[in-house]
């Protein structure tokens, strides 16, 4: 069982869309969560010790949750999609984005 954390700044677009796109995907569970200060549902450490492969939009992200959340991060996959906050939630272009390039990690 693959089980997938995807992050953005606030939780609201990008991050969730993810989690719903492939939360139907079999042998795949998932979550999301936001960096930013006011994110919908903020990053937590539980969060991270759960997930076995964390799923970032952007560089800047992995940039702060190494910073932020370093001491948990042993042995996490942290992979990085570069996908601009250009998406609104459920937007036919970034479900295409998102199954492109974290659908081969999640087979």
């Amino acid at each position: 069982m693959k089980r997938a954390l995807f992050i953005c700044s606030q939780n609201r677009l990008r991050s969730p869309t993810a989690e719903q796109v492939f939360a139907s995907w079999p042998d795949v569970e998932t979550d999301s969560a936001g960096l930013g200060g006011d994110a919908t549902v903020p990053l937590s450490t539980e969060q991270i010790e759960w997930a076995n492969v964390i799923f970032v939009m952007e560089k800047t992200h992995r940039n702060r949750l190494s910073s932020r959340f370093r001491s948990h991060l042993n042995g996490k996959r942290i992979i990085c999609l570069d996908i601009p906050d250009d998406y609104e939630f459920m937007q036919p272009e970034l479900i295409k984005l998102l199954e492109a390039k974290a659908g081969r990690f999640l087979r």
